[in-house]
């Protein structure tokens, strides 16, 4: 009884924060409602026995990644105007995008084979021969052992991702004097001073 409340309590103010963030007029209300969303859901993978994945959502979304996006949205000046222009420019894309990943969600949930063990074994995922075998190893396991190819190939897309990222947004400025390194060492005293013999009674011109 217990358990079915906490779930109910979760995904209930997770599904109301996740439609907050969205409709929210104000960026950073709508990153803290998204803070919000990940640790309700952190609450509900600690009802499904995934602890280590709780602590890492937590940690990492919550820590780091909520974090520096409420940050970016503090010190960025958003017109509303400019907003509304890209809002009104992007709308059919997106509602594309959108009618499509929830078509998908829509397939994937009736088309789901739930097995009759699956109850039996939701608050205790992992085997009685195996009960020795932390939730963090058998993770581990799954991740670095029997997926280790698909584990790299996703890192892969990350590093790809990151550098199509700083390769959009790097720009180029005329007249800016930057260092060079090199120059700088391979310079000789011959290059930057220069003696002048000045007779009497003359000036340095």
């Amino acid at each position: 009884m217990i358990e079915a409340l906490a779930f109910y309590m979760f995904a209930t103010i997770l599904i109301m924060s996740a439609l907050m963030v969205i409709t929210a007029r104000n960026p950073v209300y709508a990153v803290l409602f998204l803070i919000l969303a990940f640790f309700n859901a952190a609450g509900l993978f600690i009802l499904l026995g995934a602890e280590f994945i709780a602590m890492i959502l937590v940690i990492v979304y919550v820590g780091a990644v909520a974090v520096l996006f409420l940050f970016v949205v503090m010190m960025l000046n958003i017109g509303q105007s400019n907003v509304k222009t890209g809002l009104v420019k992007y709308m059919p894309v997106g509602a594309l995008v959108g009618f499509t990943l929830l078509g998908e969600l829509i397939w994937l949930y009736t088309s789901w084979d739930i097995s009759k063990y699956a109850v039996h074994q939701r608050l205790a995922p992992i085997l009685a021969e195996d009960s020795e075998i932390s939730n963090t190893h058998a993770l581990g396991e799954i991740l670095y052992t029997n997926n280790v190819y698909l584990f790299q190939l996703s890192g892969l897309i990350l590093l790809v991702a990151m550098i199509g990222a700083i390769v959009l947004t790097l720009r180029s400025r005329k007249g800016v004097r930057k260092q060079t390194i090199s120059e700088q060492v391979s310079r000789e005293r011959s290059d930057v001073i220069e003696v002048k013999h000045v007779g009497f009674g003359k000036g340095v011109q």
